[in-house]
């Protein structure tokens, strides 16, 4: 079996994705004292929502993940990270490398189907450099560099390295005796990746190796190369009945999101929004997430689609801010006060509806929401659109889709939608556009 430990919701089943597109049966579980363990899978992804954390914390969440799927017997394991490095990444390294005893790591960080390149170990976001995309005005971690072994090498005391990408077109042998020759001196290898035809090579150069670092999309070459025969699990005859719309929650603030609710609303589907600026007011924070609720409630109830969004119009978003500050918030602390809200909010729809299919836009968001819905892990079902897969819980028979702030095109959403539609055998609803 594989082991995967993820630092966010996300990208956990962004990466199980990738494996689950090459028939591997793959379970995401949330990290906690009580969890799904059960070895009928090919892939076991722990989750540790770990990004936001305290790098120490995220230290030991790792360590312990990772030892986990040590003694359930996994001889390949991975550790998935943001694909632009946000996160306590040299610490989350150190933990899987400190908890198998191991000290080297082999990382990928490209993702070329998202316009994530590395070259000569400067990595860029849709051709433009990692410290002039819009992650370089992240929140909580911006992105201020593009030089990835100066971004790991500053969080690990461990040695970093690169390998180029002139070596990586030489082949899988020649480039794997250049990692084993970096091995020597150094303990983790960022190898370099323009498209996909260099993560097939890099893929089998270096899939017998125990412990893989970086993002998903290497995942979707290594199945190619691993031989291993697959666990059998079908989810063909499944039904997921329910007569409620379906529930779109949205607390990114990411262009590419801003652009797929921007289209919802444009393709006829009705968006209630909630006032950022009022959740951090105790006194208004009460009756703005009852009127969103209640009115949400009766569209759901109705059958049609609806969008629950926190306002993402810039002179809100820095009038919150500003608000923020006056009541000596700092912006880590905004967000995730937008997110409770919005996750109670699922919750209180969800108790009230019975609705079973739930798309979440955020990865901070996606995360609070199962959270506070209570959902442990899910199945990896279907590619929605690239690195974007529907999900089925594990203890709560639910469809869902948790997408990146950052990743799809503009018609996503509406395309989620329509997936989750067809899932529940609910082919009646579909159509172009939603309801």
């Amino acid at each position: 079996m594989l082991g995967v430990v993820a630092d966010d919701t996300t990208g956990a089943n962004d990466i199980g994705l990738m494996f689950s597109k090459n028939r591997y049966t793959t379970k995401v579980v949330v990290f906690s004292e009580q969890m799904d363990l059960n070895t009928d899978v090919d892939v076991m992804i722990i989750d540790t929502d770990s990004r936001l954390d305290p790098p120490e914390e995220s230290y030991h969440k790792v360590f312990k993940a990772t030892k986990i799927l040590q003694k359930m017997g996994c001889t390949l394991f991975f550790n998935k990270t943001c694909s632009v490095f946000r996160g306590n990444i040299g610490k989350e390294f150190d933990a899987m490398l400190d908890a198998l005893n191991q000290e080297f790591a082999v990382i990928s960080l490209a993702f070329p189907k998202n316009g994530r390149k590395t070259i000569n170990g400067i990595h860029t976001v849709h051709g433009r450099l990692l410290e002039q995309s819009e992650f370089a005005n992240d929140p909580v971690h911006p992105m201020r560099q593009s030089n990835l072994v100066e971004i790991l090498q500053q969080q690990t005391s461990r040695k970093v390295t690169m390998v180029p990408l002139a070596i990586v077109r030489k082949g899988p042998i020649e480039l794997r005796k250049e990692i084993e020759r970096q091995r020597k001196e150094f303990q983790y290898c960022i190898v370099d990746s323009e498209n996909q035809s260099d993560l097939t090579i890099l893929a089998e150069a270096i899939h017998d190796m125990p412990i893989l670092c970086g993002s998903s999309a290497i995942a979707e070459e290594l199945p190619k190369f691993i031989k291993k025969e697959l666990v059998q699990t079908s989810f063909g005859d499944l039904i997921i009945n329910d007569s409620n719309g379906v529930l779109v929650v949205s607390g990114s603030l990411t262009p590419q999101t801003r652009s797929q609710t921007a289209h919802l609303i444009e393709k006829g589907s009705k968006a209630i929004i909630l006032d950022s600026r009022k959740v951090l007011d105790q006194q208004l924070k009460e009756s703005e997430m009852d009127r969103v609720t209640v009115e949400a409630m009766s569209i759901i109830k109705s059958g049609k689609d609806v969008l629950v969004m926190a306002d993402n119009r810039l002179e809100i978003v820095e009038e919150t801010k500003k608000l923020g500050k006056q009541l000596l918030m700092n912006e880590m602390t905004i967000s995730k006060m937008i997110s409770s809200a919005l996750a109670e909010i699922t919750q209180l729809l969800i108790e009230n509806t019975g609705l079973r299919r739930l798309v979440v836009a955020g990865g901070d968001t996606s995360g609070t929401v199962c959270r506070r819905l209570g959902i442990k892990g899910n199945y990896v079902l279907e590619e929605i659109e690239t690195g974007l897969p529907a999900g089925l819980t594990l203890d709560r028979s639910m469809l869902i889709v948790l997408k990146s702030g950052s990743f799809g095109t503009p018609e996503f959403l509406e395309k989620a939608i329509n997936h989750l539609k067809v899932l529940s055998n609910n082919r009646g609803e579909v159509r172009d556009g939603v309801n």
